[in-house]
């Protein structure tokens, strides 16, 4: 049996210095079910090696719907913050489309000497602190998730800016997602919303605000999170269907670099059962596998 080691009270675990690809896929995925994020210190992968890994949960999508690959690497996205581009805004991957991946993995290759931290929160302890009232209330809630918001603002750079949120939003999408979903392995429920939730589908724009301002104070509450200190060759794999995550502005001007490569997911379903449907946009069959409802 893999020794993960848990590193905090309500999510995450860390193993070190063993190849990620040589542990049984069974209990990685146990561990990652109970724990909802793993740290692998000092894994020592190359690209290779980290779409190796994450193939091992199932089909890739592509790096973004809208972003850039690495040069080569179509499945591979850079995550950095060059001239003043960061993406600090807590966020759940890609869920303006209908099938956001269920799990990212995170490389690092450069880091800074200070700062540059992920942090990483379990959307299920959220759901699960939330009095019965508001628990019930949300779970007959749907949110309206796009790209087409202020996702990056700039630090220094503005003609950067522009020229990064016009990419971004090259393709325009909107989904509805269940404000509460249901894990497809656990059964567990999670707040399924985050940075990309602009509206809840039947509210106000004003509404809407104040309700989701209101829930993603749960999921962000410093219990629920993990904060990962990197260290180069570090990967770290996360549940996307049930957490979230940031990366802090905290770092200046010095270089960090990580690879990202997601795992294809299905839509998520609410608690009556019923799938995420698209308001906006194509079915993004060119980043993501099609998967069944």
């Amino acid at each position: 049996m893999s020794e993960f080691r848990r590193i905090g009270g309500r999510i995450g675990a860390e193993i070190t210095g063993v190849d990620p690809n040589a542990l049984p896929l069974d209990e990685v995925n146990d561990a990652l079910l109970e724990h909802k994020a793993l740290v692998f210190r000092g894994a020592g992968l190359d690209d290779e090696g980290q779409l190796r890994f994450a193939e091992r949960f199932g089909e890739l999508t592509r790096a973004h719907p809208t972003v850039p690959s690495v040069e080569g690497r179509p499945d591979i996205l850079p995550v950095n913050g060059e001239e003043g581009i960061r993406s600090n805004v807590w966020h759940t991957d890609v869920t303006f489309v209908r099938t956001p991946p269920k799990l990212s993995t995170l490389r690092a290759l450069v880091v800074p000497p200070y700062g540059g931290n992920t942090l990483i929160a379990n959307s299920a302890a959220a759901y699960r602190d939330l009095p019965d009232p508001l628990r019930e209330f949300a779970d007959r809630l749907w949110a309206v998730h796009t790209n087409d918001y202020d996702y990056v603002l700039p630090r220094t750079n503005t003609d950067k800016a522009v020229e990064y949120r016009q990419t971004f939003t090259s393709r325009r999408y909107q989904t509805a997602h269940p404000v509460v979903r249901v894990h497809p392995e656990s059964g567990e429920r999670g707040l399924f919303i985050g940075g990309f939730a602009q509206k809840i589908v039947g509210l106000s724009n004003s509404e809407s605000r104040d309700i989701l301002r209101i829930l993603q104070s749960y999921v962000t509450r410093p219990e629920n999170i993990l904060r990962v200190q990197w260290t180069p060759g570090d990967l770290v794999l996360f549940d996307n269907r049930i957490t979230q995550h940031y990366a802090p502005d905290d770092y200046g001007d010095q270089p960090r670099t990580l690879h990202r490569v997601t795992v294809a997911g299905d839509a998520p379903a609410g608690v009556t059962g019923e799938t995420s449907y698209i308001i906006e946009g194509d079915d993004a069959t060119h980043y993501t596998p099609a998967q069944a409802a």
